[in-house]
């Protein structure tokens, strides 16, 4: 038990909680993992988290005579996970960032509180650096018949841009949220300043229906492969050859950025897949919704016939997420992953 905590269960006071509120940050973390604590009159607490291989829901227990509740829970060292807490009064449950933690995590969907396990370390490379020179953006109007609606794009173009060169291309899906929630516009200033990756143009993309796009769909590869792509092609200095041409997505991104590269194989030379959404089934109906229906027709079809894609390929799963193993089965099949493509 972390001592702090410890000498706190010996006297439970109100005075005594009030001292220990005050004189530290929560969640308390150390080698054996972290004590997350709430305070407030409830009649239950539980921890809400999405670390695969526990329980989702953990109950947190009350310290008598007081209105301090505390949760124990193992975390390796250098984690990062995202939670939430439970908390029911009158029979009714709500969900609340934890009020005893600032550290937040932000995505399209909402807020979650963040615990950093024992020796965990923000990269380096996402923080601001005002030595580094900054890229700029430019916004892409395209009038899509595969998609038929209007499209905007935005362009990230490196800093000291010169028309006499040429440069990789990298297409990301999702790529307004890349750039508020994953600090994507400050990594590829600090890469391509330190030289640890060749200055290129990065076509950031967001859909109307990702749910739909996303999911297998033609007339996305369409739009990505017929249309954007030779506009990016007349409108800046690329390299014309598949292996600097790269796609790049998460979740259903991830999908995206898979079945377009399979349905245009030579295109594109590289993808990025991040925790991608690859559902499939080897024997009856898969339990994820109608929305994934065409994910698995897709993600079925190509482990039958993967073909090669890409020349290069990089699947990153966090380690304690659902999808770790999933993801990687869903186009590892058979020994062969886009035949000839690297394994991560």
């Amino acid at each position: 038990m972390n001592p702090v905590l410890h000498e706190l269960l010996q006297n439970p006071s109100k005075e005594a909680v009030d001292a220990f509120i005050a004189a530290h940050e929560f969640p308390l973390v150390d080698r054996s993992g972290a004590t997350f604590f709430y305070r407030g009159e409830a009649e239950v607490v539980n921890l809400q988290h999405w670390i695969f291989g526990l329980a989702s829901s953990q109950s947190f227990t009350r310290l008598a005579d007081t209105d301090l509740w505390y949760l124990h829970l193992e975390l390796p060292e250098n984690s990062r996970v995202e939670y939430k807490i439970e908390v029911f009064k009158n029979g009714n449950g709500q969900w609340l960032t934890d009020p005893l933690n600032q550290q937040l995590a932000h995505d399209p969907f909402g807020s979650n509180s963040v615990c950093q396990g024992y020796g965990y370390e923000r990269p380096e490379w996402t923080w601001p650096d005002e030595d580094a020179r900054a890229g700029t953006l430019e916004v892409l109007q395209v009038d899509s018949r595969a998609l038929k609606a209007a499209q905007k794009v935005e362009v990230y173009i490196p800093a000291r841009f010169r028309r006499s060169r040429r440069y990789p291309l990298l297409i990301v899906h999702d790529g307004r949220d890349f750039l508020h929630y994953a600090q994507l516009r400050t990594v590829l200033d600090n890469l391509i300043d330190r030289l640890e990756i060749a200055p290129m143009i990065v076509a950031l993309t967001q859909s109307h229906d990702r749910l739909k796009e996303y999911a297998g769909d033609p007339a996305h590869a369409a739009f990505l492969s017929e249309e954007l792509l030779p506009l990016l092609q007349t409108r800046f200095p690329l390299l014309d050859d598949p292996t600097a041409r790269g796609l790049m997505g998460a979740s259903f991104g991830g999908v995206a950025s898979l079945y377009t590269a399979w349905r245009y194989p030579g295109l594109y030379g590289c993808l990025l897949l991040q925790s991608g959404s690859f559902a499939f089934t080897d024997i009856g109906h898969h339990r994820r919704g109608p929305v994934f229906d065409p994910v698995v027709k897709f993600i079925n079809a190509f482990r039958e016939n993967p073909g090669r894609p890409a020349q290069r390929l990089f699947i990153s799963c966090g380690t304690y997420e659902s999808l770790h193993g999933a993801a990687a089965a869903g186009i590892w099949h058979g020994g062969t992953l886009c035949r000839g493509a690297r394994r991560p």
